[in-house]
């Protein structure tokens, strides 16, 4: 789009259905190069990934040529078809449906990509679903629990 001028910054976080730990961490470097083709072939610029044995976290620099909900759709579609041919979980995987997306400034960019870099650490004291709630809350997003992704404790 000639003459457009953009900066939009924003992360992607969706959960593998039923939140099981079926994410095989020793392929997370191959999903991962994975998620950046996806988003380079949809002219869009990668800042962090890291997908986790049950969730994903994307960090993306936008453009305003594609809706994130095409964007994700995309991206877990192709996904779970990688996953499925690769072989790389017993049955079927499927993520679940939804996600969620969350803004940042320019001047965040630093915090977050460092954020999504250390999942491992974070989640040695934070579940998913506490992280995933303190996100809704932080950005004052309101909520029907009834929506949100299937939590199995």
């Amino acid at each position: 789009m000639a003459n457009t001028y953009s900066q939009m910054y924003a992360q992607i976080v969706f959960a593998v259905k039923g939140r099981e730990n079926i994410i095989p961490q020793k392929n997370k470097e191959e999903l991962h190069k994975y998620i950046t083709g996806i988003i380079k072939n949809h002219e869009q610029k990668l800042l962090a990934v890291n997908c986790m044995p049950n969730h994903s976290h994307i960090f993306i620099g936008f453009k305003p040529n594609i809706c994130i909900s095409d964007l994700v759709r995309d991206i877990k579609t192709a996904t779970s078809s990688l996953i499925k041919e690769k072989r790389w979980v017993k049955g079927m995987f499927y993520w679940q449906e939804g996600f969620g997306s969350f803004t940042y400034s320019h001047s965040q960019l630093t915090n977050v990509i460092n954020y999504i870099k250390n999942q491992e650490e974070h989640h040695k004291k934070k579940s998913f679903k506490e992280e995933y709630l303190k996100l809704l809350k932080k950005f004052d997003i309101e909520y029907n629990e009834q929506y949100l992704f299937e939590w199995y404790e």
